[in-house]
């Protein structure tokens, strides 16, 4: 009953019930209809659930429309050096800060010429996204959400080939590699999450006798400060474009090894009817960005995607700055792993070979995701080793625009190549290790490594734990019947906790590896490499030092970029303060 009521005697309650529902009643149809529609009014048809699909994934075979715009596409690219300028509502600003993005595995091709927006372009972008922030945010979702509809539309037909022209020769993609990214899972993220978005404003609370309430799905109060990886042109575009579809505006830091694509990305929602100001392209010293986002008030949150040093040292920032800030920032991150693929005896052997080598060495073990440990029983090592070395022998690296046989192609560039390089010759001289396969690299064109397969006889060597992000495997042999004890070394060895793979076909020990593993992976497979997730399918993220765990690709992830209000409207009024204990 309501209060108003309570004061009452039970006859009188009895009494006035009908009357009283029927006045509330239509009091509560009265405010339901004057509800706007993008507050998400319970039932109404613009929160109907949209229908949408995964982007197919084409195939490129000879002959077909989709290879023949790409070679049209990849002949523009490799051929010119494109102009980028940073962007702050609609003015293309050019700094004194010149940088180039050089082709991976032809580091003489200047990809694209850029510049580093300094302290006082960062602050000129807070100052202009913070001013368009309110009316954006007032939009009704269903508009917001239409720029992300035409955007995935758009590069799922007319720009799909220029998208992945430029990530294969400015991230050094496969044409595989190029498709799955920037052309499926991009298209994905958008749709997904303009879908996700929208559909939120159905989540209402519920109403009672006498009121109705609403939930009000608004943009964090600030702008979002979206640092993006190179190795995936859809991180990049779904770490700005997610919080913009929530009401946000970003200030979006691409990354200087993806900037072509990125900067692809960003035209096109604009041109997709993405206003000035929401999000500002801001190419930049990372130091230099980070440092100006978390010194500003105005800072709502991060969404990031990169080392975990870089994470660490933004959160401490953000920590150190906490008194200033209007709100408390959001803090979304992904750190990349050391992911593990765990073999038992009881494993079909080519199914484990044929899903390591794609996870392994697929677009040359740059994935967060990509299976760079692997511990495999004594009793099946000779069959999955021979296995193992007769593929790797098959594998062709080289350049992926003029050689499409070709697996993988060059690391992004040579801090990379550098680091690996490390690796490489601590695996030579190190009693502990053995290389098997590979093993070398050379960075005289492109910044090349061959994909290189080393085993360890310390299953707690730091070739083991630590991240190298590239083509290299490392292998644990064990004893057969030592399987759960591998098991635990498998989740307390690294200090991530991303992805992770168990091939079995004995079921118990699927079981038995699925609890002592729960943690030690925030995607897990069986019997399946540990790459490849799928938007909606697969919502993707990890925990530990891998990350928040905020899975893109699910619909609770846009629910991290808005601050929800409740409304309570009661449409019968109050008549007296006492409650009926006090009578």
């Amino acid at each position: 009953m309501l209060p108003l009521l309570r004061h009452s005697c039970a006859r009188a309650v009895a009494e006035s019930m009908l009357r009283v529902t029927t006045a509330v009643t239509t009091a509560a149809a009265a405010a339901a209809a004057r509800r706007p529609s993008w507050r998400g009014l319970k039932g109404s048809a613009c929160c109907a659930s949209v229908s949408v699909r995964n982007e197919p994934v084409l195939d490129f075979k000879s002959g077909s429309p989709e290879r023949q715009q790409l070679l049209q596409a990849l002949e523009q690219v490799k051929s010119s050096t494109e102009e980028i300028p940073c962007v702050v509502g609609d003015e293309h600003i050019w700094t004194a800060d010149i940088r180039y993005q050089l082709s991976p595995f032809n580091h003489a091709h200047k990809v694209s010429k850029f510049c580093y927006a300094d302290k006082d372009l960062i602050h000129k972008a807070i100052a202009a996204s913070v001013a368009a922030r309110r009316e954006w945010d007032l939009k009704p979702v269903q508009d917001r959400a239409a720029v992300l509809f035409k955007a995935a539309d758009v590069i799922s037909g007319a720009k799909r080939g220029e998208v992945l022209a430029k990530t294969m020769i400015g991230q050094g993609k496969t044409v595989i590699q190029a498709e799955i990214d920037a052309a499926a899972e991009l298209i994905d993220f958008f749709r997904f999450n303009a879908k996700h978005a929208v559909e939120l404003e159905a989540a209402q609370p519920m109403d009672a006798e006498g009121s109705t309430n609403t939930a009000i799905y608004r943009g964090l109060e600030g702008f979002v400060a979206a640092v993006a990886p190179f190795n995936f042109t859809a991180i990049g575009g779904n770490l700005a474009a997610t919080p913009a579809v929530m009401g946000n505006v970003v200030l979006w830091k691409p990354s200087d090894t993806a900037m072509s694509a990125s900067y692809a990305v960003y035209r096109i929602l604009r041109e997709s009817g993405l206003p000035p100001n929401i999000i500002q392209f801001l190419p930049a010293d990372g130091p230099v960005f980070g440092d100006a986002v978390t010194s500003s008030e105005h800072l709502a949150g991060i969404n990031f995607t990169g080392s975990v040093p870089t994470f660490k040292h933004l959160w401490k920032q953000v920590a150190h700055n906490l008194d200033m800030y209007k709100t408390f920032p959001r803090l979304a991150g992904e750190c990349g792993g050391k992911n593990f693929h765990f073999v038992h005896k009881s494993a079909n052997v080519r199914s484990v070979v044929n899903g390591t080598v794609r996870s392994a060495f697929e677009y040359g073990g740059q994935k967060c995701s990509a299976c760079s440990r692997m511990y495999v029983p004594a009793g099946l090592w000779p069959d999955v080793k021979r296995q193992l070395l007769d593929a790797v022998k098959q594998i062709r690296v080289g350049d992926p625009v003029e050689d499409f046989g070709a697996f993988f192609s060059a690391v992004i560039d040579d801090k990379s190549f550098s680091r690996i390089k490390k690796y490489l010759d601590e695996a030579k001289s190190s009693p502990e290790l053995e290389v098997i396969a590979g093993g070398n690299c050379d960075d005289s064109k492109g910044y090349f490594v061959e994909p290189t397969i080393i085993t360890t006889k310390d299953p707690q060597h730091p070739i083991m734990a630590q991240e190298i992000f590239g083509p290299v495997l490392s292998v644990y042999v064990y004893p057969d019947d030592d399987y759960k004890d591998v098991l635990s070394l498998v989740d307390r060895t690294s200090p991530y906790a991303l992805t992770g793979a168990v091939f079995a076909l004995d079921r118990s020990v699927v079981d038995e590896a699925s609890k002592i593993l729960r943690n030690a992976a925030g995607n897990f497979y069986i019997n399946d490499k540990s790459t490849g997730s799928v938007v909606a399918q697969q919502p993707f993220g990890g925990a530990r030092a891998s990350g928040t765990n905020d899975k893109p690709g699910g619909p609770h992830y846009v629910l991290r970029w808005t601050s929800p209000q409740v409304v309570k409207e009661t449409h019968v009024p109050l008549t007296q303060w006492k409650y009926p204990y006090m009578a």
